[in-house]
């Protein structure tokens, strides 16, 4: 497992080369984007420690277990923080895979992360956690959702990018990295969702899986441009 600083307030846990969460630092600690694979509590709350602020609250981009593995260890470890993930992703969490009327009905992908933990706090499209916006990504799962620093331009898109050998957009195909591609949900809605992230701008690139990229608006256009939905 490595740690890595990027700018003023985004600090990377990887472990396995290419599974990532992030700490967030705000005025009151950290924001915890993702709990990363099971196992991985022990160090991300070393991290922190290290780094001399708690952490506050817990915040899922979506309910795959390579991101919401911990989040049983890490709660009963910090009972009294705020767990937080999109309404429609609290029903992958809790097990009902169920997809609406009004959905794509493709079969949902991926090794989903049924918890006892329920969330204290269901996430909006729009809203502001303390410096962070939440940003409905749909595509990889129905309610996925990333995360805009307003401060500087980091976007945390948890698997609607992915950066290992190159930057994709969720859904296409990285053979050194395949998982994301064969967990993806809805490409087209993906598509749009990639879209929709790279009109926020962003100064920083912070992907779940792969190294954080500055300056990525020229990479994430050249992803968006090499998709195809056939």
């Amino acid at each position: 497992m490595g740690v890595t600083k990027h700018g003023s307030n985004l600090i990377q846990i990887t472990r396995l080369g290419a599974f990532s969460c992030f700490l967030v630092k705000e005025n009151d600690g950290f924001s915890l984007i993702d709990t990363g694979l099971p196992g991985s509590a022990k160090m991300i709350l070393a991290t922190a420690n290290a780094l001399g602020a708690p952490i506050r609250r817990i915040l899922l981009t979506h309910a795959h277990t390579d991101h919401a593995g911990s989040l049983d260890a890490l709660s009963a470890k910090l009972p009294d923080v705020s767990i937080m993930i999109s309404s429609r992703e609290a029903r992958l969490l809790a097990g009902d895979f169920r997809l609406e009327a009004n959905e794509p009905q493709n079969k949902l992908r991926g090794t989903f992360n049924k918890t006892k933990t329920q969330p204290t706090q269901l996430l909006q499209d729009g809203e502001r956690i303390g410096s962070l916006e939440v940003v409905a990504s749909s595509g990889h799962t129905p309610g996925h959702v990333s995360f805009f620093d307003t401060r500087d331009g980091t976007l945390i898109s948890g698997d609607a990018f992915a950066n290992v050998s190159r930057t994709i957009v969720t859904g296409s195909l990285d053979l050194l990295f395949p998982f994301i591609a064969f967990a993806t949900w809805d490409k087209p809605r993906a598509l749009e969702s990639a879209k929709r992230l790279l009109a926020l701008e962003p100064s920083r690139l912070a992907a779940s899986h792969g190294a954080v990229l500055e300056q990525p608006q020229a990479a994430m256009r050249r992803a968006i441009d090499a998709v195809r939905l056939s």
